[in-house]
């Protein structure tokens, strides 16, 4: 009888700490491809092309669709400073529920001055 009562709550918090560990990484993964691509399109002859290119790199190279799914990067770049953004979705252990990831990294450009 106790055993009926334990076994769902048991498998319900290994489930929740699983859910939990593939977010982070996740996020983790997210965080650090926008870090990459805003250096890359900071960079004194970088573009937000050059970021988007550098952030899509980093998350296929960490393990893409197994890591986060859907991924979509975008990024801006003005005379002062360049933003990179990657979302995504995580992995899930819920069927029908996907947590949306989103993380963004901004640098100052890069430029040569004068004095």
């Amino acid at each position: 009888m106790q055993m009926v009562i334990l076994m769902p709550l048991l498998f319900s918090i290994m489930f929740l700490g699983l859910q939990a560990a593939l977010f982070y990484h996740a996020r983790t993964v997210a965080i650090a491809a926008a870090q990459e691509g805003a250096r890359a399109a900071g960079a004194e002859t970088g573009s937000a092309g050059d970021g988007i290119a550098v952030a899509s790199l980093f998350v296929t190279a960490a393990g893409g669709s197994d890591v986060l799914e859907h991924p979509s990067v975008s990024a801006t770049r003005s005379a002062t400073q360049a933003t990179v953004t990657v979302r995504g979705a995580s992995l899930s252990v819920i069927p029908g529920w996907a947590p949306t990831v989103e993380q963004s990294a901004t640098v100052p450009v890069e430029r040569i001055t004068t004095g």
